[in-house]
């Protein structure tokens, strides 16, 4: 479990295909100290699991083995050497909730429509299949490349966010234009009730 709180960009060293799986290998700083392997990471929001940890000074190269699926099915299969990725360790038991609760399995893949700067933030809007959509509701949460965002405004197939400086200047949002995939998860909270009501309804 995670919080969507990108604790930092890590750099992508390598991208390696074999028989069983795509080793992508990233470098990072602050989340490799304590990291051991078989810890759990986000990785642009996807939950992956390290295999093999490499101590580079103040840096440390990071491997995660990717499964077919998981490359399809997100933007990690856009990535190359030199992308930012952004990182989060999973939520302590005693760890500050300041984001929302985020599994870090990817409902989808969206797609940024429109990215530009009005004032001192930046407007970004998304298109998102239906099965991102329906869980979609102004105010509410959502994760994009594992930050945790509130919707601004809800379209029929697309939705906005607004980007402060800081969510802007620290996390790889600050690489992505238009056209570009974005990984998304809805929130946990709206996929529970629409299972509960669906129960209730069917008794």
């Amino acid at each position: 479990m995670f919080t969507g709180i990108v604790e930092e960009t890590g750099t992508v060293a390598a991208i390696r295909p074999t028989k069983q799986s795509i080793q992508l290998t990233v470098r990072a700083r602050a989340i490799g100290r304590g990291l051991k392997l078989g810890a759990s990471v986000a990785v642009n929001g996807c939950c992956l699991t390290v295999v093999k940890l490499t101590p580079r000074g103040p840096e440390r190269l990071i491997q995660f083995d990717l499964l077919q699926e998981s490359w399809r099915l997100t933007n990690l299969q856009f990535a190359k050497v030199g992308s930012l990725v952004n990182l989060e360790r999973p939520l302590r038991a005693n760890g500050e909730l300041g984001g929302h609760f985020v599994t870090g399995h990817v409902d989808g893949l969206g797609r940024i429509t429109k990215w530009e700067r009005l004032g001192g933030d930046h407007v970004l809007d998304i298109a998102a299949p239906p099965a991102v959509m329906r869980y979609l509701i102004h105010k509410g949460s959502v994760t994009v490349d594992g930050i945790s965002l509130t919707v601004a405004a809800v379209k029929p197939t697309s939705f906005r966010l607004w980007i402060i400086p800081h969510t802007y200047e620290l996390t790889a949002l600050h690489e992505r234009k238009v056209g570009d995939a974005v990984n998304l998860e809805a929130d946990l909270l709206g996929k529970y009730a629409e299972k509960f009501l669906k129960a209730r309804f069917r008794a």
